[in-house]
């Protein structure tokens, strides 16, 4: 069969294709750069716990050793006492993002199932009952890397046709596949601005992540790399003068004298300029083609974490490609991934929305709220820590309760620590194998179905395999529709004994029962699937060459392809859609929202 084409081989486009081997789903990589990606200091990310757990299943290892998991969160505000948070395991991971993509990539290239193919640029594509078909030409000239030049139906002269069951557009901001789908990306720009600085130096809160806030609404965040490296942020007005080199070595000296006392000595490793924007895709699926990533979101604001989202878009929708692909699945599991995770991220931008006025506030009111009421600013820094650390309305791992693949209310269900849709604790496990591992380890395969049994960690599993509710309950797994696996537990939150759960590939709960109940438990896997039987053909798109507009209804050009010659959608040397500018085009820094601050670097 054709492999499922990604095309951008950013963080997230590499992380799902890798997600899609583990599936053993072929995969086609079409990256316009030529496969270098610059290290940058100053290009970090922070990933939640469930992120960093999704990335270290692929991986195969864990990124502890690439990043630094920070050991408490302090909040400094002067002629006030600090606040001090001590953290555990469920820290957020700070990393060089070059790290995590070179390990990917790494990991990508050594397993067999993907080819990636550098130097290309898509410019068109086309959808039928069978597939998806993009054209790609070499950035620079008319003819592509990979193959000769000619004259191809779908994309004209010089033009690279490949071939695929499905295209996932990860091609960031200014995704090239989001606009040949003519799909809008409406939303806020600037939203926020940040001076970046990295540098090696000595702080006095080593390992610590610190949050200064200042008499006159200055912000800076700095937080810990390996080898004594820190990142730090320093907020800006949204719409402000460029950032001069001088002028950000001197903020780099201020801060350090504020925090120090004096000046210790540092290098400056590398800066430059995020500029945070808000915006979200009308659409994450058009046919067999999906937005994910920067493609499909941009947010950031408060500490909220772009990459967490879109590595989340990745573990949502691998499994679900990889089950239509094995097992056929209705056009409700496909759409479900946009219903899931569009809507977790919509509501996530929603509550960035509402809760900037209150923490960004300006003006001389709250100026002098601040400066008169000492605790004015407690709850503008919890919004804050929220953000960084993961928690709340802001950072929160989302969950999916209103999912089309949730299973209706029956008398078998069971009231447990997590609802359906949440996802799951991370308890310990064992297979029938005697494995013993962490919940959060198994995720990634397949369904899991999980059976709270005390007392079974101190039996040998010859004697629990074959006792009590094990037999019926191996077999009617073995039984599901689905391919699951089966695990045991010697206590889960909130459920009580014999409670068996299933868990979905990505850690979401699907259902708890109470006890084991073959067709209950059949009922679930069915559900998880979309209600089972193959996707009709197409996968939702209009078959032929005329793609779908927003609203579904047909595009003006017949037989012409989707983006090729002769329609709005062919895209011009820049990759935007020739002829009427877009509205909605976003205009960040670069793809990743750092941006150089030239002169800067040292």
């Amino acid at each position: 069969m054709d492999p499922v084409i990604v095309v951008g081989a950013g963080p997230v486009g590499l992380a799902l294709a890798l997600a899609l081997t583990r599936h053993d789903v072929p995969v086609l990589v079409l990256d316009e750069s030529s496969g270098a990606y610059e290290p940058r200091p100053a290009r970090t990310t922070v990933l939640s716990p469930d992120s960093a757990a999704f990335a270290g299943r692929l991986l195969g290892t864990s990124l502890s050793g690439t990043g630094t998991r920070w050991t408490a969160w302090r909040t400094l505000r002067r002629r006030q006492s600090p606040r001090r948070e001590e953290l555990g395991d469920d820290a957020p991971l700070h990393l060089p993002q070059h790290e995590l993509v070179h390990g990917l990539r790494s990991a990508l290239e050594a397993g067999g199932l993907a080819r990636i193919v550098t130097g290309c640029r898509l410019h068109a594509l086309e959808q039928d009952a069978d597939g998806v078909t993009a054209y790609t030409r070499e950035p620079a000239g008319p003819a592509g890397p990979t193959g000769p030049a000619g004259s191809q139906p779908g994309g004209g002269a010089g033009s690279r046709p490949w071939r695929g069951s499905h295209l996932v557009g990860c091609d960031g901001a200014r995704s090239t596949v989001r606009k040949l789908l003519d799909v809008r990306f409406p939303g806020r720009t600037a939203v926020e601005r940040h001076a970046v600085a990295a540098l090696r130096t000595e702080l006095p809160w080593p390992g610590e992540a610190v949050l200064y806030r200042g008499p006159r609404a200055e912000e800076v965040l700095a937080r810990p790399l390996p080898d004594k490296v820190w990142r730090i942020d320093w907020l800006l007005p949204p719409r402000g003068d460029l950032v001069t080199p001088e002028a950000l070595v001197a903020r780099i000296r201020d801060t350090l004298t504020t925090w120090c006392g004096d000046i210790p000595p540092y290098d400056l490793l590398d800066t430059g300029v995020h500029t945070v924007h808000h915006r979200l895709a009308r659409r994450w699926r058009s046919g067999r083609v999906f937005l994910a990533g920067d493609a499909a979101h941009l947010l950031g604001s408060l500490g909220t974490q772009e990459l967490d989202e879109g590595l989340r878009d990745a573990a949502n929708l691998s499994w679900k490609l990889a089950l239509a692909r094995h097992h056929g699945a209705s056009e409700t599991l496909l759409d479900s991934y946009q219903a899931e995770r569009r809507r977790s991220v919509g509501a996530r931008l929603r509550a960035a929305d509402q809760a900037l006025p209150l923490v960004r506030a300006a003006g001389a009111w709250p100026a002098v709220r601040r400066s008169l009421l000492p605790g004015a600013g407690r709850g503008e820094e919890s919004l804050l820590t929220d953000g960084h650390l993961g928690r709340g309305p802001l950072g929160a791992p989302p969950g999916y309760a209103h999912s089309p693949l949730a299973p209706p209310p029956t008398e078998a269900a069971a009231e447990v620590g997590t609802l359906p849709g949440e996802p799951v604790e991370d308890v310990a496990v064992t297979a029938p194998d005697g494995a013993v591992a962490r919940l959060r380890e198994r995720l990634g395969g397949d369904l899991l179905v999980l059976l709270v049994a005390p007392g079974t960690g101190v039996w040998d599993r010859r004697h629990w395999m074959g006792a009590g509710l094990m037999p019926r309950l191996a077999a009617a797994v073995a039984a599901l529709p689905v391919p699951a696996e089966l695990l045991v537990t010697e206590g889960y939150p909130g459920a009580a004994a014999h409670t068996v759960l299933m868990v979905r590939p990505d850690g979401h709960l699907v259902a708890a029962l109470t006890g084991v109940d073959p067709a209950e438990l059949h009922a679930c896997a069915e559900t998880v699937r979309g209600g089972g039987g193959a996707a009709p053909a197409g996968g939702g798109a209009v078959p032929g060459r005329a793609g779908t507009g927003e609203n579904g209804t047909a595009e003006k050009g017949g037989a012409q392809g989707v983006g090729t010659a002769g329609t709005a959608r062919t895209t011009a040397g820049d990759g935007h859609p020739a002829g009427a500018g877009d509205a909605n085009a976003v205009t960040p820094a670069s793809a990743d929202g750092v941006s150089s601050a030239t002169g800067i670097r040292r």
